[in-house]
């Protein structure tokens, strides 16, 4: 039997995440995602996926990890003239892509938690590197006196982001930074099950990651958005969307059957805000009346926003380009892959699934 795209199908056991459809819960190393939002940094949490456990009492381990991330935040010199010689065309994720494979070493070596943080530190530092470039400006150097996601804002816009800026993208880096065997983990997977380095593994995820599909659904919310700001009667507009058979871009999930948990705690976060701003309040707006509608055209679906939609609100309120979404969830994603390939090479079998032919047989 052919069951297409692996749906269902258990290719590994890991103890890194868990993901609960039914009951709307993503679990990070038995931990609830979502709680460890208010009181734990994105460098807490990365340590917690990597190592399955915090760091010691004395912070000493916490300590150590967030000064290897500042010392591996520089690029080498010939990845920034890699950076400046691809073509202004070329998009973000191909960007990282080429820069990261560029990155790896010489030769095969063994996936270590070192390579973990020289990729997590390095990939912030290609996105802002590339922008500068592609702007014509002097590109900001890495402080060392800012933790990763807000040195990564600083690098972006030159200068240090507000304290809601930086909560606000922390938040949402935390809640991405991994989510079970999807696409792109499973190419990471696949790559280094072949005993293959931890930079190739890393390429074929962002590879994956590149896909419409898989990591481009923010940029989506965004037009979604923008044409409810324009129209007269955003109820209206909905409505005819649905009734055309349109599909709500940021509503329902593969995975969940009811409230993405991670779009709860990503709303918490823009509640704080509410008012403040307008994309907030339209953003607010846009979901009361979807989920209404969707509940009285679509009874019994269970369509609520998840991560997308309020991932896209976020990076709205940032001012950050939509087309730094994707190469921004690739930067908090990385922290997922390479936990999940140190696990994997830690007890590996290679991926080696069947196909079932439907061509023609020889004629004897």
């Amino acid at each position: 039997m052919v069951i297409k795209g692996l749906k269902g199908v258990a290719a590994a056991e890991t103890a890194i995440s868990h993901i609960d459809g039914i009951n709307g819960q993503l679990i990070y190393r038995g931990i609830d995602a979502g709680d460890l939002t208010n009181n734990h940094s994105f460098e807490e949490v990365s340590y917690l996926l990597w190592h399955g456990e915090w760091p010691d009492q004395q912070q000493q381990q916490l300590i150590e990890l967030k000064n290897e991330l500042k010392k591996q935040r520089g690029l080498p010199d010939y990845i920034e003239k890699l950076l400046i010689s691809l073509p202004a065309e070329m998009d973000f994720m191909s960007v990282l892509r080429t820069a990261v494979s560029a990155a790896g070493p010489a030769n095969k070596e063994k996936p270590t938690y070192s390579d973990a943080i020289r990729l997590t530190a390095m990939i912030p530092t290609i996105i802002a590197y590339r922008k500068s470039h592609l702007e014509g400006r002097a590109f900001v150097r890495p402080s060392a006196e800012l933790d990763h996601v807000e040195n990564y804002l600083y690098m972006l816009n030159g200068k240090r982001p507000s304290e809601s800026q930086r909560k606000a993208l922390e938040t949402y880096m935390i809640l991405t930074l991994e989510h079970g065997m999807n696409a792109s983990t499973f190419s990471a997977r696949v790559t280094v099950s072949t005993e293959s380095d931890i930079y190739s593994a890393v390429t074929s995820a962002i590879g994956t990651m590149k896909g419409p599909l898989h990591g481009g659904a923010p940029s989506e919310v965004i037009a979604f958005l923008v044409e409810a700001a324009n129209s007269a009667n955003i109820e209206k507009m909905i409505r005819e969307k649905l009734n055309r058979g349109e599909r709500l871009m940021g509503f329902g999930h593969r995975v969940y059957k009811t409230h993405d948990p991670r779009a709860v705690a990503l709303k918490t976060v823009l509640l704080e805000n509410a008012g403040k701003d307008a994309w907030l309040d339209l953003s607010m707006k846009v979901e009361t009346t979807a989920v209404n509608l969707l509940q009285e055209l679509k009874p019994g679906r269970s369509l609520y926003t998840n991560v997308e939609f309020y991932a896209a609100a976020i990076m709205k309120s940032i001012q950050m380009e939509s087309e730094l979404f994707t190469p921004t969830f690739t930067a908090s994603r990385v922290v997922g892959w390479t936990a999940h390939v140190l696990e994997q090479a830690e007890n590996n079998t290679i991926f080696r699934p069947e196909s079932q032919y439907i061509g023609r047989l020889p004629v004897k």
